[in-house]
């Protein structure tokens, strides 16, 4: 009997790959259809049965519909953007394909791929059969045994990395049997699973290593003399419980496909030929048909970069550009200046040029936390100098940078760097003060299209059809990655003058295309400068009151036990509050409440929805609803954020992001405040945890209803602007003109109420069916208030439909301020992600603009601190508000001066207000 061979192939995990893969060189065939993902996934096929002629073969999908992760878990995949259109089109076509190539797609509602797969190569797992499971996810590795192998598609050579039982021990640590308890610790971002905060990729293996399970260290976990793993698996015991449950792949999906039944017999020539024929493939329709295709002169169905379509195999014949250029010490000069002698040579050579690149090396990503490693400079392109400090063979910190300082505080000289926030506060730090103007690639790519990647190397492909070398050439990665401390300067140097050198050349092609665009004026007094009030105020800090939040955190555990023993008594049982499956059972077979279907997993939902259309008529789910929201508040906020405190300053500092949202709006990480909760009275005492200090209070500036009088101003809406010019109560002017009111006196709080939702949703696009949803009204009434809003308020509906179709002739739309946001969707064939790009273009003008104002006020702000050297600092920008820290003797005149500089940061046709509060916490003062 011959030897099988099964491969299982991770269909939606090789798309999204191909989708990447060719993202940038835009592939449509002459219909239209992006053909990007299905060549890549072509190509990745054909290496696959042509390298290894498989006996039998499966390609197994996630489904669109929940499973029972998302049963057993609300958060489960929650944060994961939404699918790229190019995707959604291109996915159905590589169903298609596949079946062209005789291959089965394979997919069950209520598990995803991995479990398919899981459990098709456990049934396979016999003498006879060797199984290869193709996917880039590292997850699969728990499922490498004897006669399971994982092949990795190979980002850098093409083709597969082989990946057995060692090597798996090599990337995790452990062996595959131990991988679902490291990454029960590790958690997983992108699907939104938490771990253990604070143990990493060394340590969670060592964990699991020295005590077999995460069970039993967690069993242990008193006695560790580690106090971050002490710590850590007492305080996330349950979330790393629940994170094991998550990360198993299930082996024991029923009623799956055997693997005999997975037999290939070969591709169907005709049928795959003309497939290709159509997608306009030129050497695989000659292939399976013999016959050549020819393609529109106008779009491109093969990849415009050899380079990048070799990672897939690409087409022989591919025939435009040149492969991607790469490091030759033939062509740039890199130079290592390691001693100050060296450095003075190097300041006096670079002194007075009209341009300076600068790039830091550090042992770590957090610039309030880790140490200068390098500095790498460029200001001619293909010259760049590394200059080592801090480390063996390197120049002490101190000695360098006053030797470099000159050069740095030059305000003549244009500063240039990729994420200038972070090198400007690195440098800052070690004593050194970066002044001129300033220009960041990162920021400048984020303007010129926010939906771009904004990582320096993607960027090089993308504009100089350059190839970095990657970081892990340097560190490595994984287990064995070494910080850059660890490295040998002189091994470092390539690296990080290529890192000065490569964005130099980015800023001369990214600072044209600002000018192309328009976006200039805006990159040159907006987000430029604020990169330097964003990285003062993360260096500010906040203080925390810890001795308030340790005495939360004790009243709420007495409150959880409390209603802990109140659930159990009202369920008539004591169970495990939070396992789904658990509360299921309780709630709907032992307490027989409605809307207890099970799902094909077997279990109930019991999802915050279901749980809140039963608490309107039981108590029991409302008791859970608010178990969880208490637990959620201890463990995310109370007890977290102590642990976040710096150990040199004391304070708190969060990362101001510029980059992310498409919207321009600013988010904050690490910790997240802008999050901090305020709908409840329990959430809203976190606040007060933030505290000013001693001599000081905090003052809030909250801009009123700012996006309100932003499309109020666009739309020159008089009824309005009116309201807001006479400075009445915008919800009850809303309210008296669609209910039709003889007097804004008539207006009861529940008219404000419903008024309040249609103010804010209806310039959003919200429907009839939403409103009506959010109001717990009827989808008539819904439609009324909706017909009677666009009456009394014309100019909204005149916005509307003017930026609809601004968009659909232009691409794009733009603040009042300049800034723009590409929608290429607004003209997809999908109604569904039309109707989205419609509504994110009505969206994007209004919530820009409030954006692009409170950044001005901050920018204006910041420089009058200074011009006037006071004490008062600005500390936080959480949504509409900015929050500083202001000396009491100060406090008299000094709000009054923000508050008027915030009002006049921009004129719009309705005046801007901002309420101003001041006292010793965060809560007190908003």
């Amino acid at each position: 009997m011959s030897k099988s061979f099964l491969f299982l192939v991770d269909g939606m995990a090789l798309a999204y790959r191909s989708h990447y893969a060719f993202i940038r060189s835009n592939l449509k065939n002459s219909e239209g259809i992006p053909t990007g993902p299905i060549l890549g996934f072509a190509n990745t096929l054909e290496k696959l049965l042509q390298e290894h002629e498989p006996s039998h073969i499966a390609v197994a999908w996630d489904t669109d519909k929940p499973t029972f992760r998302h049963e057993m878990d609300d958060d489960y995949k929650a944060n994961r953007p939404p699918q790229p259109e190019e995707l959604t089109i291109g996915i159905p076509l590589i169903k298609e394909m596949i079946e062209g190539y005789g291959i089965k797609n394979i997919e069950q509602d209520g598990y995803e791929a991995d479990d398919i797969i899981g459990t098709i190569a456990e049934g396979a797992n016999a003498e006879d059969v060797d199984v290869f499971l193709v996917t880039p996810d590292k997850d699969f590795m728990q499922l490498v045994h004897d006669h399971i192998t994982m092949y990795k598609p190979d980002n850098q050579n093409g083709g597969f990395n082989k990946i057995d039982r060692e090597g798996v021990k090599d990337y995790f640590g452990v062996y595959p049997e131990k991988v679902i308890d490291v990454l029960a610790i590790l958690g997983d971002t992108s699907d939104n699973i938490p771990g253990v905060k604070g143990i990493g990729k060394k340590g969670a293996p060592k964990l699991i290593n020295e005590y077999g399970s995460l069970e039993a260290a967690i069993e242990d976990a008193p006695n560790m003399s580690s106090k971050r793993h002490r710590e850590g698996l007492q305080e996330y015991e349950e979330e790393a419980l629940h994170a094991k449950e998550m990360v198993t792949i299930k082996t024991d999906v029923p009623n799956t496909v055997e693997w005999e039944q997975l037999e290939w017999g070969g591709a169907h020539d005709e049928e795959l030929g003309t497939f290709f024929k159509r997608m306009e493939f030129r050497t695989l329709t000659k292939k399976y048909l013999g016959e050549k295709v020819t393609r529109s002169a106008d779009k491109k169905s093969e990849p415009a970069d050899k380079n990048q379509a070799d990672l897939f195999i690409a087409d022989d014949d591919t025939d435009e550009e040149s492969p991607l250029q790469k490091y030759d010490e033939d062509i740039v000069s890199y130079e290592l200046v390691d001693t100050s002698k060296a450095i003075k040579t190097l300041v006096e050579k670079l002194s007075g040029k009209e341009r300076l690149c600068f790039d830091t090396e550090t042992d770590g990503v957090d610039p309030m936390e880790n140490e200068l490693v390098g500095i790498s400079l460029a200001t001619t392109p293909g010259v760049a100098y590394y200059i080592p400090v801090n480390v063996e063979g390197g120049i002490p910190e101190k000695e360098a940078l006053d030797i470099l300082t000159p050069l740095f505080e030059d305000e003549d000289t244009l500063k240039i760097a990729h994420h200038y926030k972070f090198d400007y506060m690195m440098l800052n730090r070690a004593g050194l003060e970066v002044q001129g103007p300033a220009f960041d690639t990162m920021i400048a790519a984020y303007l010129i299209d926010a939906d771009q990647k904004l990582k320096m190397d993607t960027l090089a492909e993308e504009y100089l059809d350059y190839e970095c070398i990657p970081i892990t050439d340097l560190i490595g990665e994984g287990r064995k990655q070494k910080s850059m401390d660890e490295i040998d300067a002189a091994d470092i140097k390539i690296y990080a003058c290529e890192d000065a050198d490569i964005t130099l050349r980015l800023y001369e092609r990214l600072s044209d295309a600002l000018e192309e665009d328009d976006l200039d004026d805006i990159a040159e007094t907006l987000e430029f400068p604020l990169m330097e009030v964003l990285a003062e105020m993360e260096m500010n800090g906040i203080l925390l009151d810890k001795e308030m939040l340790e005495e939360f955190s004790t009243e709420l555990r007495e409150e959880l036990l409390e209603l802990e023993d109140t659930i159990y008594e009202k369920a008539g049982t004591e169970f495990n509050i939070n396992s789904p499956k658990q509360l299921g059972e309780v709630l709907f077979d032992k307490m027989g409440l409605p809307a207890g279907k099970k799902t094909k997993t077997g279990q109930y939902s019991t999802a915050e929805s279901v749980l809140k259309k039963l608490a309107s008529d039981y108590e029991i789910p409302d008791l859970i609803l608010e178990y969880r929201a208490l637990k959620k508040l201890k463990s995310t906020y109370v007890d977290a954020l102590p642990k976040l405190i710096n150990n040199e300053t004391g304070r708190i500092h969060t990362s101001f992001n510029q980059s992310i949202a498409a919207t321009g709006r600013l988010s904050s990480s690490n910790p997240n405040l802008q999050n901090i909760p305020i709908r409840t009275k329990r959430g809203r005492e976190i606040r007060k945890a933030f505290i000013a200090d001693e001599g000081y209070q905090l003052l809030s500036a909250d801009y009123s209803q700012v996006e309100l009088r932003v499309i109020a101003s666009i739309a020159e809406d008089e009824n309005m602007m009116e309201a807001f010019n006479n400075d009445e109560d915008i919800h009850s002017r809303t309210a008296k003109e669609i209910f039709e009111l003889d007097d804004i006196e008539d207006v009861t709080s529940n008219h404000r109420r419903k008024a309040k939702e249609v103010n804010f949703g209806i310039p959003y696009g919200v429907s009839a069916y939403g409103l009506a949803n959010r109001l717990n009204i009827s989808n008539e009434e819904g439609k009324e208030m909706i017909e009677q809003y666009f009456e009394r308020f014309p100019g909204i509906q005149e916005y509307i439909d003017e930026t609809k179709n601004f968009v659909k002739e232009n691409g794009y739309v733009k603040t009042l301020l300049g800034r723009r946001r590409y929608i290429p969707q607004i003209n997809s064939g999908n109604w569904n992600v039309r109707s989205f790009a419609e509504r994110t273009a009505i969206n994007m003008p209004i919530q820009g603009t409030a954006a692009d104002i409170i950044k001005q006020a901050m920018i204006d702000i910041q420089q009058y601190l200074e011009e006037h050297e006071l004490d008062t600092s600005m500390l936080l920008q959480v949504h509409d508000e900015l929050i500083f820290e202001v000396p009491v003797d100060e406090a008299d005149d000094v709000p009054a001066k923000l508050q008027e500089l915030m009002e006049e940061a921009y004129e719009l046709a309705c005046p801007l207000k901002v309420d101003m509060g001041l006292a010793d916490d965060w809560l007190e003062a908003h």
